[in-house]
C-alpha cells in the first residue's frame, strides 16, 4: 500500500494578525479622539463574554496558542458567537500572530463540544466593544470598555498602526501587547487580589 501525502501551504497557513492595544482613560475621550481624525462607528457597542479554553496540563497556554469562544450580544438566538484559535506570537513592538476564526450558531452547544474533546473553560472576561473605522482603510479601531479600564486595540498593517497611532497621539512606547488575560493577572497582583475572572460586578 502506498500513501501519498500532499501538502498544501497555501491554504493551510493561518492569516496573522497584527494589532496593539493603547491605554485611554475613558471610553468619551477615545470617542472624541477617533471622532476628531475622521472616524465613525461600524459596529455599535456590544457587550462580549470570552471564554479562554485550554486542557487539562495548560498545554496551549504553555506554547503561547489561545483557543476562545466569544459570545458578542445578549444571550439567545440573535447572539453572534465566534470560535479563535491563535497561534504563538511573532518578534516585533506588533502583536502578530497567526489566526483562524470561524462562526457558530450556539455558545452553549459550542463551548460543550471542545469540553468533551479535553479543553475547558479556563478563564473568562468580559468587556463593552465598539467598532470604528475611517473611509476605506485596510485597518479598524475598537474601543474596549472592561473591568480594568478602557483599551483602544488598532488592526491592520504595521505601517498602518504606527501612522494612526501617531495621528491620535500615542508613540510606540505606548503600545501594549499583552493579552487582556495577562493584563488582568497585572492588575490583581497590583491591587493584592486573587486571580479570578475579569468580570463586571
Amino acid at each position: 500500500m502506498v500513501i501519498t501525502v500532499t501538502r498544501y501551504p497555501d491554504r493551510v497557513k493561518a492569516p496573522v494578525e497584527t494589532e496593539i492595544k493603547l491605554r485611554i482613560r475613558s471610553a468619551a475621550r477615545a470617542r472624541a479622539m477617533l471622532r476628531q481624525q475622521g472616524f465613525g462607528i461600524v459596529t455599535p457597542r456590544i457587550f462580549e463574554e470570552n471564554l479562554v479554553l485550554d486542557d487539562d496540563r495548560g498545554s496551549l497556554r504553555a506554547g503561547g496558542m489561545l483557543l476562545r469562544v466569544r459570545g458578542a450580544g445578549k444571550a439567545g438566538a440573535q447572539r453572534l458567537v465566534t470560535c479563535t484559535f491563535k497561534s504563538p506570537e511573532m518578534p516585533g513592538r506588533h502583536k502578530r500572530r497567526g489566526e483562524r476564526e470561524f462562526r457558530a450558531s450556539d455558545f452553549e452547544a459550542c463551548v460543550a463540544i471542545f469540553d468533551s474533546l479535553g479543553y475547558r473553560e479556563r478563564f473568562r472576561y468580559e468587556k463593552y466593544r465598539t467598532e470604528y473605522r475611517r473611509d476605506a482603510e485596510p485597518g479598524h479601531v475598537t474601543v474596549d470598555e472592561t473591568p480594568i479600564g478602557v483599551f483602544m486595540e488598532l488592526e491592520g498593517s504595521p505601517r498602518w498602526i504606527d501612522r494612526t497611532a501617531r495621528e491620535l497621539g500615542f508613540r510606540a512606547a505606548d503600545y501594549v501587547t499583552e493579552s487582556y488575560a495577562r493584563l488582568y493577572e497585572a492588575w490583581c497582583a497590583a491591587h493584592d487580589v486573587p486571580v479570578a475572572d475579569m468580570r463586571f460586578q
